[in-house]
């Protein structure tokens, strides 16, 4: 059975371990870069963790993490999904979805009437999990990835 975890500012250590697991195992499903987590220490991670009205949260599956995910408010209408990952071990076994479901009930707890994400070009997988859940690309582009223009592609879920 698959069981998450809400996590505070006092889980820095298991968050710095997954995060640094997921930048590790999937690089280019990231615009972070694990080179990018490796200065800072603890401070760093608290201050990750105690961002205002973040929801940070590590999917557990016989014991062993395996899977995270955040929210964030964006305004008073909008929250964002992010850092979206489940270790290869987990994959299949519904924890992408449970990821993102848990997210979408804080978003809707928190009154945001859409809940919004960024996804790497070529991510396929990501994809079609999100697109599972009920999220359509916006046609609006994210940050920037690379010199040769490749941007984030913004998708979209309205919150009823």
């Amino acid at each position: 059975m698959v069981r998450v975890r809400v996590l505070t500012t006092d889980d820095w250590p298991l968050w710095r371990d997954v995060r640094l697991a997921a930048l590790a195992e999937a690089p280019r499903s990231f615009k972070s870069r694990i080179e990018d987590w490796h200065w800072g220490g603890e401070e760093r991670w608290r201050a990750r963790l105690a961002m205002l009205g973040a929801h940070n949260i590590v999917a557990f599956l016989r014991g062993q993490a395996v899977g995270m995910a955040s929210g964030l408010p964006v305004d008073s209408d909008a929250c964002e999904l992010r850092s979206v990952w489940v270790s290869p071990e987990a994959r299949g076994s519904g924890v992408g979805d449970l990821l993102v479901a848990v997210v979408e009930a804080w978003a809707r707890r928190s009154g945001a009437t859409t809940l919004r994400l960024a996804v790497i070009p070529g991510n396929e997988p990501a994809m079609t999990l999100y697109q599972r859940h009920g999220f359509d690309f916006s046609g609006e582009l994210g940050d920037l990835l690379s010199d040769d223009g490749v941007r984030e592609r913004m998708m979209v879920k309205i919150l009823r």
